[in-house]
């Protein structure tokens, strides 16, 4: 049962790199910057860099907004469009 779960997890992870390189990348870096953000946020409490970490959340949700985009994928689309402007929000409330 696990091993074909896998199986199937591999096979669509293959498929998914053939049907778009540029896009799989994306979101392989968009995720790497989730989990950047995620581990710096839990190391810095209660005081976390949002100076660094904003522009991170922003560059982040800016991909995963592009990605959801080329999948046609509206929901995920408006979540990392909505994010995208609630982090720039909070970016300009730093200097203001």
């Amino acid at each position: 049962m696990i091993t074909k779960v896998v199986k199937d997890i591999i096979s669509w992870i293959k498929l998914d790199w053939k049907s778009n390189h540029i896009r799989f990348i994306l979101e392989v870096i968009a995720w790497a910057i989730s989990i950047s953000c995620a581990v710096i946020m839990a190391i810095t409490i209660p005081n976390p860099p949002f100076i660094f970490l904003y522009p991170m959340f922003i560059t982040g949700c800016s991909l995963y907004a592009w990605t959801a985009y080329s999948r046609n994928s509206f929901g995920m689309l408006i979540n990392y469009l909505l994010l995208v402007t609630i982090d720039t929000i909070g970016y300009i409330r730093l200097f203001f």
